[in-house]
C-alpha cells in the first residue's frame, strides 16, 4: 500500500470502498493455474460520504500541536500520524505522477496537498470544495 493509500485508510472506515484492494491486484484465490473463469464485472458499490473535514478539525483540536491541515500537506499527514517527512513527501510525489522539480519542496508540497484533497474528495471524502483541485 502506498502513501495515499495509508492516508485513505487514516480517513475512511475499513470497510470503505476507498480501502478496496486495487482492481486485478494478485491474491491467493486468483493465482490458481487453472483457466480464468469469465465473470460479469461487479455492480458498482455506492460509495458513503465521510465527513473527512469534520473528522480533521476534531483531530486538530485533539492535538498539542498547531497543525493547519488545510494547507500544509505536512501538518495533514501529522495528523494523520503519518511519516511527513521530505522523503516521504517526495515519495508520494512520485505516486501520484508529480512532474515538477521535487527539489522545490514549496511547489511540490502545494501541488501534493490540492491532489490529496481531490483524490479524497473523488473517493468519498467530504471536503471543502476550495481545497480541491
Amino acid at each position: 500500500m502506498g502513501i495515499l493509500g495509508n492516508i485513505f485508510g487514516k480517513l475512511f472506515p475499513s470497510s470503505h470502498p476507498a480501502n478496496a484492494p486495487a482492481a486485478g491486484a494478485a491474491s491467493p484465490s486468483n493465482a490458481s493455474a487453472s483457466a480464468p473463469v469469465a465473470s460479469a464485472p461487479a455492480a458498482p458499490t455506492a460509495m458513503s460520504e465521510v465527513d473527512v473535514e469534520g473528522m480533521l478539525d476534531g483531530l486538530a483540536a485533539k492535538s498539542s500541536e498547531k497543525l493547519n491541515w488545510k494547507t500544509s500537506i505536512v501538518d495533514l499527514m501529522k495528523l494523520l500520524g503519518l511519516d511527513s517527512s521530505i522523503a516521504a513527501r517526495k515519495e508520494l510525489a512520485k505516486e501520484l505522477h508529480y512532474t515538477g522539480d521535487t527539489n522545490d519542496s514549496a511547489a511540490m508540497n502545494v501541488w501534493l496537498h490540492r491532489q490529496v484533497m481531490s483524490k479524497v474528495a473523488a473517493n468519498g471524502g467530504k471536503v471543502p470544495a476550495d481545497l480541491k483541485d
